[in-house]
């Protein structure tokens, strides 16, 4: 009768084997960095503390509130319905989601075109856009201002005072940068599809509504958020443009009540900040797994 041999499985010796990390060495290879980690956190969170305890006092100042919730009280919370502050809300909000989903549709269409198409002048206009991205949009108020003052001599609803006036105006400066970001990675759906595609008998239209955005849905997601933020807690343009305190945006309007020193309000203020920073924590954390797969997927694709 023929034998086999059995090759029993050696053990490798177990992790409780393995000698014990010395604290001295754990602190300066690894423990440095929890402590670093540690203090940037508590940095970053004392001012937010630091303002919802401001917007529970009483006192309505910012330097009554060294002492962190020394009294708590609704009290500015309930005062803010009998101001414009939601009515301010409401515009910052209409406002910001015009914005973004203006930016989006006009960012992507143009990144699709510069992505997809080879037509005579391509490279002169991604540089134009990437050189006119250089100067901020609030360098050209003066020039916005007679603008809007000479347009809405013809069409009122786009003259100053108008937040459709401000939309158009912020969607203005909506390519450049956000268009680069797309055109990245446009660049990195294959090619084959729009092939595949055309032979099936689609339109450049069906490709690119069907197909090619479903596909960069995580770009659109990031692009979305950076116009939504960005127009959301915008001042200078929107303090320009919007001249009656109905129309006032939250930015405008919270800096109205602060503006007079002798008749300021930081307790009111501290309460409308923390309520106006809500509505961008729950679409970043809406937004956040399309901006991971986002992350994730360019890294792979590249």
């Amino acid at each position: 009768m023929a034998t086999t041999d059995v090759t029993l499985p050696t053990r490798t010796p177990s992790s409780a084997a393995q000698p014990r990390m010395r604290p001295a060495r754990w602190l300066r290879e690894l423990g440095w960095r929890h402590v670093v980690g540690v203090l940037f956190v508590l940095y970053a969170m004392f001012p937010i503390v630091y303002v919802i305890s401001a917007s529970l006092s009483e006192g309505g100042t910012l330097t009554g509130s060294n002492e962190l919730f020394s009294s708590v009280s609704t009290a500015n919370y309930e005062a803010l319905g009998g101001t414009l502050f939601w009515t301010w809300l409401a515009n910052s909000l209409q406002i910001a989601i015009a914005t973004g989903v203006g930016t989006v549709l006009m960012g992507a269409a143009a990144a699709y075109a510069f992505s997809r198409f080879r037509f005579t002048g391509r490279r002169a206009g991604l540089t134009a856009l990437l050189i006119v991205q250089m100067f901020p949009q609030m360098l050209a108020f003066v020039a916005i201002f007679l603008l809007l003052i000479a347009l809405g001599n013809v069409v009122p609803v786009l003259g100053l005072n108008s937040k459709l006036a401000l939309i158009a105006v912020y969607l203005g400066g909506a390519l450049g940068v956000n268009t680069f970001l797309m055109y990245g990675f446009f660049n990195t759906v294959p090619r084959e599809l729009d092939e595949a595609a055309k032979i099936d008998g689609a339109t450049h239209a069906q490709t690119y509504w069907t197909i090619i955005l479903r596909l960069v849905t995580p770009i659109l997601a990031v692009v979305a958020l950076l116009s939504f933020i960005s127009t959301f807690g915008e001042f200078i343009i929107a303090r320009l443009v919007l001249q009656s305190e109905a129309n006032w945006t939250v930015a405008v309007g919270l800096y109205g009540w602060v503006s007079a020193l002798l008749e300021a309000n930081w307790g009111l203020f501290a309460a409308g900040a923390v309520i106006s920073a809500l509505p961008v924590l729950v679409l970043f954390l809406f937004l956040q797994k399309y901006i991971v797969g986002g992350l994730t997927a360019g890294a792979v694709k590249g």
